[in-house]
């Protein structure tokens, strides 16, 4: 019956609790003895050994009633594996209903093959088939083209049945289904129309992707993919934290480079667009330099290399027109210290050029 397995869990835990409440009745009696020795003893041979006992089941019993009103709200029963009173049985009764599934499945209903595939898989975890039925449900929900349900279904494998031979091809068929739905190439339904799915949902496909196995190439990709998805959606901030994740977590994948260098375009495009302009310019600069650093052979290190210059021209000119503004203020010792450091920074550059005949109509 539908409350079989919570009373029995129940009655499994009044020993337990009884074993607690005597142990709570040794350790109070000693308290007492501690204080009157010769009144505690007087009472312990005053009273019967079935008062004694009874000191502490009441206490028991409530804890099993506690327990039981505690399993009553765990979840529906057709989320809960078979408990293990008889292995036997339940093995045997696992292994009658993949056979049941596996005639279904050979007839051509699938409907009620993907049922008691998932039935098996989910009560009967230990039966010998049990990884092989959750893999075949996971298949049949594919080939109907249910996506989701499908990559479900194959998580719920890698999860459980990692030391499955199948293990391999679960995470490359879900990694291709995840990949599918960032390029909007997935067929969905019996008419194999092609689905788009939101950027949330698609994320959080290529994230358990990423997650299953987080060294491997698989994740790589997956994660270079979020950044993409997030780049071409105009999330700036999302996609930089994205690349830089990539970069952190596999800095030698083979997309970490262009990761990286991608955070300093993006951070330079939001600085073209006003937002935090000088802050954005500094750690676009250092985004480039660190590029430069960690991957000095990469193919776009000349273009970094450009937009480094690029930028020390700009922080040069927010220099210049610094000190120009406190020319004009009348304040020109303010705007000599700016006209000096920009002549430091970049002796040979037209900008230190103005700067010195600034400088000299200052009387310097």
């Amino acid at each position: 019956m539908w409350w079989s397995w919570r009373v029995a869990l129940a009655a499994q835990a009044v020993p337990w609790w009884t074993a607690r409440a005597e142990n709570y009745t040794q350790d109070f009696t000693w308290q007492e003895a501690k204080l009157d020795n010769r009144r505690f003893f007087a009472f312990r041979h005053q009273i019967s050994p079935y008062a004694q006992r009874m000191t502490y089941r009441p206490i028991a019993i409530c804890g099993g009633f506690f327990c039981a009103i505690l399993l009553s709200g765990c979840g529906n029963d057709d989320d809960m594996p078979i408990l293990a009173g008889n292995t036997e049985q339940a093995i045997t009764q696992g292994e009658a209903i993949y056979g049941q599934a596996k005639s279904a499945d050979d007839a051509g209903k699938s409907a009620r093959a993907i049922k008691l595939y998932d039935e098996v898989a989910t009560k009967y975890p230990f039966a010998p088939n049990a990884a092989q039925a959750r893999f075949r449900q996971a298949e049949l929900l594919e080939r109907q083209g249910e996506v989701e349900d499908s990559f479900d279904a194959y998580q719920k494998f890698i999860t459980r049945f990692n030391g499955s031979g199948l293990y391999s091809t679960a995470l490359s068929r879900q990694a291709a289904m995840a990949q599918g739905a960032a390029e909007g190439d997935v067929k969905s339904g019996f008419l194999g129309m092609r689905t788009r799915y939101s950027l949330d949902k698609t994320v959080e496909m290529l994230g358990a992707v990423r997650d299953n196995a987080p060294q491997s190439a698989t994740a790589a990709k997956a994660q270079f993919t979020i950044a993409e998805l997030y780049h071409s959606k105009k999330k700036p901030g999302d996609a930089i934290e994205a690349y830089r994740q990539l970069v952190r977590d596999q800095p030698q994948a083979p997309q970490a480079p262009e990761a990286l260098y991608q955070v300093g375009m993006l951070l330079m495009q939001q600085a073209d667009d006003g937002n935090q302009n000088q802050a954005n310019l500094d750690r676009a600069r250092e985004a480039f330099q660190d590029y430069l650093l960690q991957y000095p052979v990469h193919k776009r290190n000349a273009e970094a290399r450009k937009w480094i210059s690029t930028l020390s021209g700009r922080d040069l000119q927010r220099s210049y027109d610094i000190a120009q503004f406190y020319q004009k203020t009348g304040k020109a010792e303010s705007a000599k210290v700016y006209y000096r450091d920009i002549i430091k920074r970049a002796p040979q550059s037209q900008t230190a050029r103005d700067a010195r005949a600034r400088l000299k109509e200052l009387g310097e």
